[in-house]
């Protein structure tokens, strides 16, 4: 039982520490060679967590030159002096051996990140704000009347008046299409539409209350109560004729007449007011 043995003499002189000289926070690396006959393995167990030091992984287990090397990655939280038992290591024989050898101490010194000048440091109280001996009154009162200046011209800006127009500049209005020019272009609903129009027009300014937003028997309505004496037959025959064709419910229906005959009678109602 020769490796028994040194395995003994390594478990008692075993974990080696890198860095030498670690300080609190810093991740420390515990390792151990282990040596087994040759074909054996080495698995290592859980190192447990302790209130002044804490790994940060699993065991990693490599192999070496006729051994096997164990490491462990920790770190600590508290200087001084620390010891930490180490878990277990399981030997393992390729014919199903196993051998159980104890983890040991592992011992640390760990130095504290805290100058040793400061030997009880103690919290100190909070400083109070830092105001300066003596402040100007100008740079406040500038930035006011700057302010208060943009403010000023946008508000100008904003309001100025309209453009005049330069005198003589008048617009020019294309003169209007004639009946016959629509009727040879295919539009006769255009011609019925404009003569309507027209006729209600001049209706609505006639009797208020035939409105052009009244539809037709409403406006034929309105004229028979306000104005009995009104043309209330043409009226109705223009309007309903003008419907006709503006909307294509009656074909062969001959609208140059009915245009001209509406035509003349908005311009009968526009000269009396409505009466013949």
């Amino acid at each position: 039982m020769i490796v028994p043995v040194v395995m003994l003499v390594l478990q008692a002189n075993g974990w080696v520490a890198t860095p030498s000289q670690p300080t609190v926070g810093d991740t420390i690396r515990l390792e151990r060679t282990v040596s087994v006959p040759p074909g054996w393995r080495v698995r290592a167990g859980n190192l447990a967590s302790a209130t002044e030091a804490e790994p940060l992984g699993d065991a990693i287990v490599v192999p070496a030159s006729g051994a096997w090397v164990v490491r462990y990655a920790v770190v600590a939280w508290t200087p001084g002096e620390i010891s930490l038992d180490m878990p277990p290591l399981w030997r393992l024989g390729p014919d199903g051996t196993a051998d159980s050898l104890s983890g040991g101490t592992a011992t640390l010194h760990v130095a504290s990140v805290i100058p040793d000048s400061v030997r009880a440091p103690a919290p100190q109280p909070a400083l109070g704000p830092l105001r300066l001996d003596r402040s100007s009154p100008f740079p406040p009162i500038a930035a006011v009347l700057l302010a208060a200046g943009t403010l000023l011209l946008l508000i100008l800006w904003r309001r100025r008046g309209p453009r005049s127009a330069l005198a003589g500049q008048t617009l020019a209005v294309d003169a209007e299409v004639s009946d016959a020019r629509w009727l040879t272009a295919g539009e006769p609903k255009a011609v019925a539409a404009r003569a309507a129009q027209r006729l209600r027009r001049a209706l609505s300014h006639a009797i208020p209350d035939a409105h052009e937003g009244l539809s037709t028997e409403e406006c034929l309505a309105a004229v028979a109560r306000a104005r009995p004496d009104a043309p209330l037959r043409d009226l109705r025959e223009l309007l309903l004729g003008l419907d006709q064709v503006a909307f294509a419910t009656a074909h062969g229906v001959e609208v140059a007449p009915l245009a001209a005959r509406a035509r003349a009678l908005a311009r009968e109602l526009s000269a009396n007011g409505g009466r013949r």
